[in-house]
């Protein structure tokens, strides 16, 4: 299953970027348009299904366990805004989101980049959901932690989905709401990869919350 959507995901990618050479190229028709907000739609969910794959997976390898792979290396803020951006860019400019970067000069920390790339990435592309057309990406130290904001101005999350948040968040683990349309799922992986992060007596967390600078959802990770 993840390795078909990946290759459907990378098809609908490259006819984004042909669709916009070809718009670029010539006055764009409404048809063309129209099309390429369904590609953009479809790009958006199958990203959705391959996130959520890779997050089982990594469920299914136990991760949080002491015999899951673990790798804390230093990393550069902006080499890890690199490759968050980058895998959200074609959907980004496909559906006219600003992603605005803030990051503090000379940032350094020590994380697992595979895994914290895979959890930021997630929280931009829930944020492409809820967003009107503004998101908001800032890492900055707070308080001795490393902390890492994805804001969007959108009306916020739903109260159904901050529920649902609090109850991922807690260590006891949610049901699946129908309604609500969750599983809880991308917020427990998020919690999970935050508490592995681990130094000093302290660990790292998630959060979920409405405001912001953007006025919207926030979704905020914490790491020692």
């Amino acid at each position: 299953m993840k390795n078909s959507i990946s290759v459907l995901s990378g098809t609908l990618e490259r006819l984004l970027v042909d669709g916009a050479a070809q718009a670029d190229a010539a006055s764009p028709q409404m048809a063309q348009m129209a099309q390429m907000a369904q590609m953009a739609q479809m790009l958006y969910q199958t990203r959705r299904l391959n996130d959520n794959l890779m997050q089982l997976l990594a469920l299914y390898k136990r991760v949080g366990t002491p015999d899951y792979p673990f790798d804390v290396q230093p990393i550069e803020a902006d080499q890890l805004v690199a490759q968050v951006v980058a895998l959200g860019r074609v959907l980004l400019d496909a559906k006219g989101i600003v992603l605005d970067v803030v990051l503090e000069s000379d940032l350094i920390w020590h994380l697992d980049e595979d895994l914290i790339v895979g959890v930021v990435a997630h929280a931009v592309n829930n944020a492409v959901h809820y967003t009107r057309d503004h998101i908001r990406l800032a890492l900055r130290t707070v308080d001795g932690l490393l902390e890492i904001r994805v804001e969007d101005n959108g009306a916020g999350y739903p109260q159904a989905l901050l529920a649902a948040g609090a109850a991922g968040l807690s260590q006891v683990a949610s049901g699946i709401d129908f309604r609500s349309n969750s599983a809880g799922l991308g917020l427990y992986f998020s919690r999970e990869v935050a508490r592995m992060h681990r130094h000093r007596g302290r660990e790292g967390s998630v959060r979920l919350e409405n405001g912001g600078t953007l006025g919207g959802g926030c979704f905020i990770l914490s790491l020692p």
